[in-house]
């Protein structure tokens, strides 16, 4: 794992990166939200990071699949150090899937491959259900249809809309004190590994808290079940599972199956000993499960 860099000095490495291997340009409306760097030839894939996160988290993908494949990364503005752009205020999630639906649209990708991660993998679901075209293939990793699913087995965006909106404000309104030592006892329910803990945190603390308010209530509030039915894409959704969950495996697996319950011919994959960021956690195999997803 790479020690990551200050902060003062990340944004003009990463612009000098984007000049040295290309990015290709949404247009306007995609470029205010998100920035995409892009490496390799061959087949396309869109990688999208999950909340708060860096495009870093896909370095390793990165690296598998750039010899064979033409990989997007995705860098959603206000996230890591990234600046807020045209996410400064408003939703964050569905322009973001406009703004993914724009960069394919206007580069001409032939329906690429998509992987999302968390909120990645939600954006990636949307992506799948209001622009089919834009999808070849669709693997979530650790994402379901409904987040708030995780509160009530029977919430609906309108019951949990108050308390979405406190955590979102809440979320705005702490001291980046207390944020940063909200996501410090956080980072071990998310990463087993310190290095990847170490990561997870220094990319929340240079998020934007607005952003990252505005985000949660967006995946707390939207209800994609509904959906499910009208996906075409073939899709994969790895989950992870790990014994500190505190859940027997059996209340896991039903969790992840009942909520994609309606998508048809979905493959469920479970990664063991791994929590939500299964790429830092076990990268083996999930480089593995990348490779038969692209096959």
């Amino acid at each position: 794992m790479r020690k990551l860099m200050p902060r003062a000095h990340l944004f003009a490495v990463v612009m000098a990166v984007l000049t040295a291997i290309g990015v290709f340009s949404g247009g306007a409306h995609a470029a205010d939200r998100m920035t995409v760097t892009v490496t390799g030839k061959g087949p396309d894939v869109v990688l999208i990071p999950g909340l708060a996160s860096s495009a870093e988290v896909w370095d390793a993908t990165v690296k598998q699949l750039s010899t064979s494949h033409r990989v997007h990364v995705v860098q959603v503005a206000g996230f890591a150090g990234a600046p807020v752009g045209g996410n400064a205020e408003g939703p964050v999630v569905e322009p973001l899937v406009e703004a993914v639906d724009a960069y394919i649209k206007a580069n001409q990708l032939k329906a690429p491959a998509i992987i999302g991660h968390s909120m990645g993998g939600f954006t990636g679901l949307l992506l799948a259900q209001r622009h089919p075209e834009d999808v070849g293939r669709l693997m979530i990793v650790d994402s379901l249809p409904f987040f708030s699913l995780l509160f009530s087995r029977t919430a609906t965006p309108e019951s949990v809309r108050p308390q979405a909106a406190a955590m979102r404000d809440a979320t705005v309104a702490m001291s980046a004190e207390n944020f940063a030592s909200q996501q410090a006892m956080a980072a071990p329910r998310y990463v087993k590994s310190p290095e990847g803990q170490a990561l997870m945190l220094a990319w929340s603390k240079a998020s934007s808290q607005s952003v990252v308010g505005r985000a949660m209530y967006d995946l707390l509030t939207t209800d994609a079940r509904s959906g499910l039915a009208g996906v075409k894409a073939p899709t994969t959704l790895l989950y992870p599972f790990d014994p500190a969950m505190g859940a027997p495996v059996t209340m896991i697996e039903k969790i992840y199956a009942d909520a994609y319950a309606g998508l048809p011919a979905v493959a469920l994959k479970r990664v063991d000993d791994s929590r939500h960021f299964i790429m830092l956690d076990q990268p083996k195999a999930f480089a593995d499960a990348v490779e038969v997803f692209l096959k």
